[in-house]
Parts: structure tokens; sequence; C-alpha cells
């Protein structure tokens, strides 16, 4: 998908199970970086371990990116979240159906954002 607009798009083998914080994509146009969670769902409800957002955090802070978590729904498209919305339950985070669908991006919305 990253490639075909012209951004460069890597996918990061045994993200999640190695001992270093990372995302599952990276992505550069080289104008911006981007760190990417990747998270799928077949409930209205997405949660989150709070552990994933810290590392992202993480992540993203060192290599110099913007930390996003893209999201795809049953039957739905992939929309990327910024983390400022998802919802704090206390030992989790929560993407919500109806939340990322009001404020969530498409990748053209997400990559066309100006830094």
């Amino acid at each position: 998908m990253l490639w075909s607009k012209g951004w460069a798009g890597v996918r990061i083998a045994g993200s999640g199970s190695m001992k270093y914080p990372s995302a599952d994509i990276l992505a550069s146009n080289k104008v911006r970086r981007l760190a990417i969670e990747c998270k799928t769902s077949r409930d209205k409800n997405k949660y989150i371990p709070k552990r994933d957002i810290g590392q992202l955090k993480t992540f993203a802070d060192i290599f110099g990116a913007e930390p996003w978590i893209a999201i795809k729904f049953d039957r739905k498209e992939w929309l990327f979240l910024s983390l400022d919305d998802l919802q704090d339950t206390g030992s989790n985070y929560l993407a919500a159906m109806n939340t990322v669908e009001k404020k969530g991006l498409l990748l053209e919305e997400l990559i066309d954002i100006k830094k």
C-alpha cells in the first residue's frame, strides 16, 4: 500500500517478540517517518495492552518517527489512529470501532498530512 503511494515501507520481522521496543511497519517519504503498530479485530472493540503502546512510543521517539496505530475491523478498511485518540481503560487502551471510524484516517489522508 505504501510503495504504491511513493512511500518506502518495511515490515519489521519479530516485532512484538523481541526484547527491544519496535513497531510492525516503518515508513518514510524523506520528509516524514511513521512507526505503525497494526491490529485487527473481529469485535467492535480492540483492546491494546499498555505495554504495546509504551513500546511503540519509545521506539518512535528514539527513531524520530510519528507513532500510529493501524486498525482493521472485519469487512472494513485499514484506518490509522493517533495514540491520542485511544481511550485509557486502566490496564489497556481501547480502540472502539465508532471512535476509529470517526477519528481514524485512511492511508491517503495519513500520508497527506504536512509536518
